[in-house]
């Protein structure tokens, strides 16, 4: 019996220990929890947060970027509606340099030969054949001299290039040459047969400009002329672009308007051949 009561009250003190020790975590909980409120504030759900709000790319990138300039580019009107720039319409790399003055050396030196030899022909009447004589005679007789006196003097003799033209670049050349002359003959059909009105008027005044330019000066004088112009204009073209694109689209748009009333008093009174159809029926 005593073991039996001595267990009993055992478990008794086992048992207040553990509520008592229950009851301190949960109070403990509890004065945390206030401590949170009382400082923080209700402590807000996760759930009643809304989620941020989602902005396509696209959009953020069309709002972000101003449009660029190559396409403000592109809608700016351009002398005779080219899209590329000048040293690209000139057909690029070295020619184009020259025309443009890239290299101011080499571009100085090409028109310096070409004035001079507008010079000998035009001012000095020299024909070509003796022009190119006399050249030959001259450099034939120093280098000749100047190889059998080198050894007289201690003096190395002139070393002489070997000169050749290659093939590939002769028939390059041939077929760029017969492709411009076809193209040249396909548009003059092509304006003969009375398709395009105004081509024709606009091919029709620039030949009659040129048989007028032609009673002015012979033909050494106008190439010399064309090729001056070449160094010329188009590196001022590239300086002065805009301006220059600027007073062209207000020349076009008077000729337009011009074209369009002599099409509509002129051309629309020109009688054309009856339809296909009728012809049939």
């Amino acid at each position: 019996m005593s073991e039996e009561h001595h267990e009993s009250l055992m478990e008794k003190i086992s048992d207040k220990i553990h509520g008592h020790d229950s009851s301190s975590s949960s109070s403990d909980d509890e004065a945390h929890h206030n401590k949170v409120v009382d400082h923080g504030g209700a402590m807000p759900s996760s759930a009643h947060v809304p989620p941020p709000e989602v902005v396509p790319e696209a959009e953020v990138s069309a709002v972000s970027s101003p449009p660029s300039s190559s396409s403000m580019k592109s809608n700016v009107f351009r002398l005779f509606g080219r899209q590329q720039p000048v040293h690209k319409v000139l057909g690029g790399g070295k020619p184009a340099d020259v025309f443009l003055w890239r290299n101011k050396k080499i571009s100085a030196t090409v028109l310096s030969v070409a004035t001079v030899i507008w010079f000998l022909f035009e001012l000095l009447e020299y024909h070509l054949l003796t022009l190119f004589c006399h050249i030959l005679i001259f450099s034939l007789s120093v280098l000749f001299l100047w190889s059998n006196a080198s050894s007289f003097i201690n003096k190395s003799p002139p070393r002489i290039p070997d000169v050749h033209i290659p093939e590939n670049a002769l028939l390059e050349f041939a077929s760029a040459l017969r492709s411009e002359i076809n193209r040249s003959l396909a548009v003059l059909r092509d304006i003969a047969s009375g398709k395009d009105l105004k081509k024709f008027l606009a091919v029709i005044a620039g030949l009659w400009v040129v048989s007028v330019v032609g009673t002015w000066f012979n033909f050494l004088t106008l190439v010399y002329l064309l090729f001056v112009l070449l160094h010329t204009v188009p590196v001022l073209y590239e300086k002065y672009e805009d301006q220059v694109d600027a007073f062209a689209e207000k020349a076009s748009l008077e000729l337009k308007k011009h074209y369009a009333v002599v099409n509509e008093k002129v051309a629309s009174k020109i009688p054309r051949g009856a339809p296909k159809d009728k012809k049939l029926a």
